[in-house]
């Protein structure tokens, strides 16, 4: 399996119900370096996984949408714990309808499916793999 991953980052403010929590059940920021790792079995006629440039476009779009804002005023998380596991999730969905609306290059529908790793620090990370 061949792999290629883009970075970029995202600063949200969000917060959490439950006491499991704690103080982040306050409203606070959050800021995240993620990683979209985009997999498929062999190369494309040109030898790449997905041209680097237009996954590096994408990634920044969708995460367009999320920065600077406050995800509990989002409609798309109403009612759900915006945690890292769930924005992880909702960074591949997105990059997903990307790919399948062919935005990231024809050649890209062939891939076998996208990793997000959304670091929230040198020590704490998750991520959502998905099938294409």
């Amino acid at each position: 399996m061949f792999n290629v991953t883009v970075r970029d980052h995202m600063m949200v403010a969000h917060s959490f119900r439950g006491e499991v929590f704690g103080p982040a059940q306050r409203l606070h920021g959050a800021t995240f370096v993620v990683d979209a790792t985009f997999r498929r079995a062999d190369l494309d006629a040109d030898g790449v996984v997905v041209d680097i440039g237009r996954a590096t476009e994408q990634l920044k779009a969708v995460l367009g949408e999320l920065t600077y804002r406050n995800l509990d005023d989002d409609p798309a998380f109403a009612g759900v714990n915006t945690t890292t596991e769930v924005l992880a999730r909702a960074v591949a969905d997105r990059l997903a309808e990307r790919v399948h609306a062919g935005e990231l290059g024809a050649n890209a529908r062939e891939m076998a499916g996208i990793t997000v790793t959304l670091h929230e620090s040198h020590v704490a990370w998750a991520s959502y793999e998905r099938s294409l």
